[in-house]
């Protein structure tokens, strides 16, 4: 019996895991062609026949299990140094050698030789030590260009193994050869990775796919480097007083994400949820994961034409802005790491395609993380505190987000972050980012007692190795000035009582309202995607005339009323000036202006009334309807009740004050 999947007619519609069905509620229909040529159509779900497979293809060693390996390596000693004299004698070779280029005058020379040496030696101390090459391909800001350009080649230009061993993973994994399988199969493997190679073939029902198959004796090599790593880790945390950061934890966060990485069942239920997630947003594109095909070491994918964001005269030649594939890329790891928390561990330019109609495809989710949300809204309020200088704040955010323990006196703390964070604002990634940033905090941990918690690890591999890339394409690129307008979106309509109370502690210090504040978040939330006019004027309604928002209200109304009574005596002011010097009417007492706070307030409020004029959304011909729709919402009546009551109790009190003075 031969099993074929329908050719799509449009996006694959994502399952309700619960009970077997898509979002449409629907059952996915196969045809069936049985050995006698007579078609039927069959039931059958995508997830559910992921699910088949994982329970019947899921071993133990799929989980990272470090007390398990431990145990395993315990009586296996002679194995393990043999494992770490393999690593120390090629890498104190190569280290010797610069050191030798050093002391003779020819590392210039000799900097082309030395970089092929650096790529051989992690390519042969195997995957773990891949990655670390694939991270530092990113960084134009701490390798030189000849190195740079030669671990480029560590993202898919590693040596394959052989076909023979491909066809028999597929036909294990998929019970046929690859002939009866796949329709079409690329003679050669189109690219190599640290834990697989990618063959490029085609479905008997005509869809092009990418076919990866995983590397041999893969699991052997990584397990062992993380024992002898994670027993470093426990050692140096152990000895070495001063490091305070959860080494092992971290260890174990990687291992983790690794092991979970070489089950490739796991990699396309990723990518699903990547698309449910993500999908929508403008010009991101996400594969197709073909079930069907799919197993623990093979999986099939939709087949993605593009060129990797790093070849950017490739990509201008198409007509493709670079640059602008970043900024998307750039907002998208801001929904994943600050909104929905599940993120893209290793976005490194084989994994990130410019598609040929300008699109940004994401490959490979072998490696995601999670974020909770204390710690997804925990980053928020940093950033808003590093852009608004409130390094107060910023020190008790470290404290939530698990890097200071709750009884560390922050007092010192205060100042330190002052230095580093001061300029961050205002400076380009080239001159002050994520990794200067991250190094900057490295020293500080050092002389303050900061941890490290273990999720922070893969967040930072996610944004360095993403600004890696940014600073390739644009070295002016801004982190901050592209994070702070989706930050800001957040912050004028996210519900969650974390960031209200985050707004509030922006808005108001000592009981006085910071109008500039407001304006800034107003002038950034405007340059989001997915921000208009109706979205924030609701959202404000919604929010003002909740308890929640009692003190903004409250707040905001008096500095209102301040604003009219500041046009009020304006008006006053300019009609009996008028009276006394132009028509003569000295009787006339002159009515004295609005007083310069006052005046302020009025300027302000003018200022953000043309915000709102300039928001995306805003239409003066569709005005008078949202008015009349306003009018009758429950909540904008509440809000004009307490609006009009506080208005009255004001202006009772200010009569009274008058007539006692008089």
């Amino acid at each position: 019996m031969i099993v074929k999947t329908l050719p799509p007619s449009s996006r694959p519609i994502q399952e309700d895991s619960r009970n077997g069905t898509n979002s449409r509620g629907e059952l996915d229909v196969i045809d069936v062609v049985p050995e006698n040529g007579t078609p039927s159509l069959v039931v059958r779900s995508p997830r559910l026949l992921a699910a088949q497979k994982v329970r019947t293809a899921a071993q133990p060693e799929t989980l990272y299990d470090p007390v398990g390996i431990a145990a395993h390596y315990q009586n296996r000693k002679v194995q393990v140094l043999r494992r770490i004299f393999a690593v120390l004698g090629p890498t104190l070779s190569f280290a010797f050698g610069l050191w030798s280029d050093s002391k003779r005058g020819i590392v210039a020379k000799n900097n082309r030789r030395r970089a092929t040496q650096l790529r051989v030696l992690l390519t042969q101390l195997g995957p773990a030590y891949i990655k670390i090459g694939q991270a530092l391909s990113t960084r134009p800001d701490l390798v030189p260009p000849v190195y740079l350009e030669e671990l480029t080649k560590l993202q898919d230009q590693l040596p394959p193994f052989a076909n023979e061993i491909a066809y028999q993973f597929i036909k294990e994994e998929l019970g046929a050869p690859p002939e009866e399988v796949y329709a079409e199969l690329s003679a050669q493997p189109i690219a190599a990775a640290s834990l697989g190679q990618v063959y490029k073939g085609k479905l008997k029902t005509g869809e092009e796919v990418a076919v990866k198959v995983q590397r041999p004796d893969l699991r052997e090599g990584i397990t062992i480097d993380l024992y002898i790593l994670r027993n470093l880790a426990a050692w140096v945390q152990k000895k070495v007083k001063r490091v305070r950061s959860d080494l092992v934890g971290i260890l174990d966060e990687l291992g983790d994400r690794i092991f979970e990485e070489m089950d490739y069942i796991h990699e396309g239920e990723n990518a699903e949820r990547f698309f449910e997630l993500y999908g929508h947003i403008k010009d991101v594109y996400v594969p197709q994961i073909y079930w069907e095909y799919t197993n623990r070491r093979v999986l099939t994918m939709e087949w993605i034409n593009g060129t990797k964001l790093t070849q950017t005269e490739e990509i201008s030649a198409q007509g493709i802005d670079a640059r602008y594939l970043i900024e998307v890329g750039v907002q998208c790891s801001l929904r994943q790491l600050l909104e929905h928390g599940f993120f893209h561990a290793d976005p490194h330019p084989g994994n990130l395609l410019a598609t040929t109609d300008g699109k940004l495809a994401y490959l490979d989710f072998g490696m995601m993380s999670e974020i909770k949300p204390p710690q997804r809204y925990g980053l928020i309020e940093a950033i808003v505190h590093v852009v608004n200088r409130d390094f107060e704040g910023l020190a008790k955010d470290y404290v939530k987000l698990d890097f200071l323990s709750p009884e560390t006196d922050l007092t010192p703390i205060i100042p330190a972050f002052a230095r580093v964070f001061a300029d961050a604002q205002g400076a380009s990634v080239a001159e002050l980012n994520i990794k200067s940033i991250t190094d900057e905090l490295s020293a500080l941990m050092y002389e303050y007692p900061f941890r490290v918690p273990p999720y922070y690890a893969l967040i930072i591999r996610s944004l360095v190795t993403l600004e890696g890339i940014a600073i390739f394409i644009d070295p002016n690129f801004k982190v901050l000035s592209e994070a702070y307008p989706y930050v800001s979106k957040r912050l004028l309509t996210d519900p969650a009582p974390q960031l209200r109370t985050s707004l509030q502690d922006l808005l108001f210090k000592d009981g006085r309202f910071r109008w500039n504040r407001l304006e800034n978040l107003l002038l950034n939330a405007r340059k989001s995607q997915d921000y208009d006019f109706d979205l924030v004027l609701n959202q404000g309604i919604e929010f003002l005339s909740s308890e929640r928002g009692a003190f903004i209200r409250d707040k905001l109304v008096d500095e209102f009323v301040n604003g009219i009574d500041a046009l009020g005596k304006n008006v006053l002011h300019n009609f009996t000036y008028l009276l006394r010097e132009r028509v003569g009417l000295t009787a006339v007492n002159k009515t004295p202006a609005a007083t310069v706070e006052q005046q302020q307030t009025l300027e302000h409020i003018k200022r953000i009334l043309g915000i709102l004029r300039e928001t995306r959304g805003f239409d003066p011909v569709q005005l008078a309807p949202q008015i009349a729709q306003l009018l009758v919402n429950s909540d904008v009546q509440r809000l004009g009740q307490k609006i009009a009551s506080r208005f009255t109790q004001k202006a009772v009190a200010r009569l009274i004050r008058q007539l006692l003075a008089s």
